[in-house]
């Protein structure tokens, strides 16, 4: 994942996750973000002597093969090849797009993007990453951002009702503003598991945000309190010029079904 950088100051560290949760008709939906700013690497001068076996062990009691920080597309691809998870291939998952009073969302349909709805409601294909576009962004005029919803999983909700139980993809206001100032927000989506899931309100738009600490890996989180479904990535990356870089950008352009919903 890369980070767009701009001239000017070097952002201090500054790391922050947050954690969402949702209630579906079985299922507690729950969301941990976190806030990667980037990295200074510093190179430390070590000791001629024998290497201590434990010097080559990850940190302690992160998830096993898989990082909430891995690239997008790694995560839902080994999940899908390790069996974890077999949904039908033409299987189109509803998400639905919420956001700050006059943000609009619009998907990436073979490099273009549309004019760009409110509470955008589309159907994704398990497996694929998306790029879509965030405009109208408040006080940030001409402003704009591309984040990538990873497609991990799929839910079960009862027949016919898929669409009146989408994936809700939340950007707050902090995320936002987070991701101008050339930080990276992680959403790690989740359906809690309803015998062990604490219930606690939700807001308008679905799932509260809670803050969890910089150090803990939130797809490990998220595995451990129930079953992953998506991970929301919102970085300041822009679309490259060339023409050679957009199918890297846009993850092979993968396909998605509109959903219309009924007006009231």
């Amino acid at each position: 994942m890369g980070l767009r950088r701009d001239k000017g100051p070097i952002l201090r560290p500054d790391f922050r996750m947050n954690l969402n949760r949702y209630p579906t008709r079985n299922d507690l939906a729950m969301t941990i973000r976190s806030v990667l700013p980037l990295l200074i690497i510093s190179l430390v001068a070590s000791l001629l002597q024998a290497a201590d076996p434990q010097d080559f062990l990850g940190p302690p009691g992160g998830h096993p093969l898989l990082t909430g920080d891995m690239p997008a597309g790694v995560i839902a691809s080994t999940r899908q090849h390790m069996g974890r998870q077999q949904p039908p291939p033409t299987y189109y998952q509803p998400v639905e797009f919420h956001g700050p009073r006059g943000v609009r969302f619009s998907l990436a349909q073979y490099g273009s993007f549309g004019e760009g709805e409110s509470n955008l409601m589309a159907g994704l294909m398990i497996g694929q990453v998306y790029r879509f576009r965030v405009t109208g962004i408040p006080f940030q005029a001409g402003a704009e951002l591309y984040p990538t919803i990873e497609m991990v999983d799929r839910t079960y909700p009862p027949p016919g009702l898929a669409t009146s139980y989408p994936i809700p993809i939340n950007l707050d206001e902090d995320d936002i503003l987070a991701a101008l100032e050339g930080r990276l927000v992680t959403r790690v989506i989740y359906l809690e598991d309803p015998q062990t899931a604490t219930p606690l309100p939700q807001g308008p738009n679905g799932p509260t945000a809670m803050d969890v600490p910089e150090y803990q890996d939130p797809l490990e989180i998220a595995d451990l309190r129930g079953r992953t479904v998506a991970i929301l990535r919102i970085g300041s990356l822009a679309p490259p010029r060339a023409e050679i870089l957009q199918a890297q950008f846009f993850f092979g352009h993968p396909s998605w079904a509109p959903i219309f919903k009924p007006q009231p």
